[in-house]
């Protein structure tokens, strides 16, 4: 007679634009091994490609468990913004012998969950890309599209990155004012000019992820006191508070005292210029909001959403947050990928 083996260990998924966390941890909340990988947004990388990645590090993290003994499996992924999506995701994974009882969501219920658990609550993610989401106690929520341009969407750090190299590129030829951005730029991409990069690029004689990894040059210039990459500071925060003025005004919390989850990589830079605009902003539109970074990973808000599928009590709960709280703190006591 086959014995079926007890359910005792939950899965946890975040993936994004640049990486993807996958934590196996014990209904007692006992962390057991994490997996680091690529950026696995559908999105970005592709259905076949981002289940794929997460395939992998599930392997990677389960060391060779039995996948029966998986008592609830959660997914939260930059990239699923609209339900037609996360239906055609969860069919992807039907065949995969893990993914039994899965849930499958947008990576921002991740990232809210691991800043708060107020009924009432908005998060910003500012990662990438940009997106946000805001929860009502009643159990009403808005949510964005996200889908770039086509749904106006702007801010995240590849259309930081972008102005970097749309500014740049105007001050070059003359068509726009002077900045350091030029030199910056030059510096980062080791070009001998913008028009040789923008050449290089539309040729394809230079091949990459995109310009994301420029954000932290309009910062830099800004601090410099460059006028152009100020604006760009400026015109990101007013992203940010239009998601939190949105969410508030739409679930009818003008008069609540909300908290406001910022996070994703450009949050956690905690820039003064951009919180300092946002806060403006934010008094001006949504005076009863209360704004914090989020630094602890998303993974966390993940893994206390299995937990909490899976029947964890408080202590569990617990345990699971001070254990996943920094990656650093994580780092230090068990290699990543270790089972």
């Amino acid at each position: 007679m086959t014995t079926v083996p007890r359910p005792d260990v939950v899965l946890a998924v975040d993936g994004g634009g640049s990486k993807t966390d996958v934590v196996l941890l014990g209904i007692d909340g006992e962390v057991l091994a994490w997996a680091r990988g690529t950026g696995s947004s559908p999105q970005l990388e592709g259905l076949a490609a981002s289940v794929g990645v997460i395939d992998d590090l599930v392997s990677r993290a389960l060391g060779g468990r039995d996948p029966r003994t998986l008592a609830q499996v959660g997914l939260y992924l930059s990239g699923l913004d609209l339900a037609e999506e996360i239906t055609v995701f969860r069919a992807a994974l039907a065949d995969l012998p893990w993914a039994v009882d899965v849930v499958v969501e947008n990576d921002l219920h991740a990232l809210l969950r691991a800043g708060t658990d107020a009924p009432d609550a908005v998060a910003v993610i500012c990662g990438t890309g940009m997106n946000a989401i805001g929860v009502r106690a009643d159990g009403e929520q808005v949510r964005f599209p996200a889908l770039g341009p086509l749904s106006g969407d702007w801010g995240g750090g590849g259309e930081l990155g972008d102005a970097v190299v749309w500014h740049a590129a105007r001050a070059e030829d003359g068509r726009g004012p002077a900045t350091v951005l030029v030199d910056l730029l030059l510096d980062a991409v080791e070009s001998p000019s913008v028009a040789a990069l923008i050449e290089d690029v539309h040729l394809g004689r230079r091949h990459g992820e995109g310009f994301a990894p420029l954000a932290p040059l309009v910062f830099a210039a800004a601090h410099a006191g460059d006028a152009v990459a100020r604006e760009v500071v400026r015109r990101q925060a007013e992203e940010v508070v239009s998601y939190v003025r949105a969410c508030i005004d739409r679930l009818g919390l003008r008069d609540a005292e909300v908290p406001v989850l910022f996070g994703g990589g450009v949050a956690r830079g905690r820039d003064p210029l951009l919180l300092d605009d946002i806060h403006v902003g934010l008094a001006q539109h949504a005076p009863n909001a209360r704004l914090s970074v989020v630094d602890a990973p998303p993974v966390l808000g993940a893994a206390l959403l299995v937990l909490a599928a899976a029947g964890a009590d408080a202590a569990a709960l617990e345990r699971a947050t001070v254990l996943l709280s920094t990656d650093v703190r994580f780092a230090q006591r068990m290699p990543l990928g270790a089972s």
